[in-house]
């Protein structure tokens, strides 16, 4: 999608089933879920075979949240 915004920036949802873990905000197309903020949210840092949905958020000053792009990342 064209970015026809002053400022870049997203929000990221971690989500546990239906329920959102976590949000993570960023200024660039990436953004960092750290060891450290896994462990906090399930346990242990992710690994192989672990499964994490995740909703996608572009933000606009005039609109607010875009639609969410739905992705399940495979680790």
């Amino acid at each position: 999608m064209p970015l026809a915004e002053e400022l870049e920036a997203y929000e990221v949802e971690l989500l546990d089933g239906a329920a959102v873990k976590r949000v993570l905000s960023t200024t660039t197309t990436s953004a960092v879920y750290t060891a450290a903020q896994q462990s906090a949210d399930w346990g242990a840092p992710l690994g192989p075979s672990d499964t994490l949905d995740i909703r996608i958020f572009q933000l606009s000053a005039l609109a607010g949240r875009g639609a969410p792009k739905i992705v399940t990342l495979t680790f």
